[in-house]
């Protein structure tokens, strides 16, 4: 079973990683970009991480922006694989 992260654990990533926070325990980030395309270019890339990595945000798509809210449902809110996800949509969003 994957283990829920403490408080603490994930007061720590978000001090390390301002551009998410936490809304209703899920991990939360709003990406803009300039048009439809590149929004939907960085969910293609992100869902393919995504895939290999057997765990799917819960997200939402509207023109330029992307909605994107994590969290491990089998584990009860936060895990690190939560956090594994969130650093490499970061890499996408640069």
């Amino acid at each position: 079973m994957i283990q829920k992260l403490t408080d603490s654990q994930v007061e720590s990533f978000l001090g390390a990683h301002p551009t998410w926070s936490l809304r209703e325990g899920k991990l939360y980030r709003r990406f803009r970009f300039d048009d439809f395309p590149q929004a939907f270019a960085f969910m293609a890339r992100v869902a393919l991480v995504a895939e290999r990595e057997n765990h799917h945000p819960e997200w939402c798509n509207v023109y330029n922006q992307v909605e994107v809210n994590l969290v491990t449902h089998e584990a009860g809110g936060l895990t690190e694989r939560d956090f594994s996800l969130a650093r490499a949509i970061d890499g996408f969003a640069a």
